[in-house]
């Protein structure tokens, strides 16, 4: 039974990093981004890009495997209506965070280079921060579901 526990607290804590990870990130993002200033943006790009490599990279793979182990330990069938709908939803955020990823490298990358060079932004930037953006919101919204359904657990 203690080890149901301990695997039971590193899924809650790992979900704990990965959510709150994902808010504080994107907040100091997009408050950088909101000041137009090339080398905030590029400064705050890089703790930003550290911390998902950290934090939400780590927990990405903690989640499935104590997930699985807890499922597993609990006799809950894998079958089990919220255990789909939280995999679905978990997958389509993790579907989501792949190319943020690979977009808060670029848009660091493009800040860095406007700011070495003193000029704005490029149009280039601001379409992949909407789409950083775009990608951003269901994969918030698909983690609060399924912080929903860890929960409730419902039949």
């Amino acid at each position: 039974m203690m080890d149901y526990l301990i695997v039971k607290w590193l899924h809650i804590l790992s979900s704990t990093l990965l959510f709150g990870t994902g808010i504080g990130t994107a907040y100091y993002l997009i408050c950088a981004i909101w000041t137009k200033n090339p080398f905030l943006i590029a400064t705050i790009g890089k703790y930003v890009i550290a911390a998902d490599w950290m934090f939400t990279a780590t927990t990405i793979v903690i989640q499935p495997v104590t997930g699985f182990y807890l499922i597993y330990s609990a006799d809950i069938p894998l079958a089990s209506r919220w255990v789909m709908w939280s995999l679905g939803l978990y997958l389509l955020a993790v579907g989501c965070w792949l190319p943020v990823v690979w977009l808060q490298i670029k848009l660091q990358r493009l800040a860095a280079a406007a700011s070495e060079s003193k000029r704005d932004l490029p149009d280039i930037f601001w379409r992949y921060f909407w789409l950083w953006l775009a990608l951003g919101i269901p994969a918030f919204i698909a983690l609060v579901m399924v912080f929903y359904l860890m929960v409730a657990k419902p039949v």
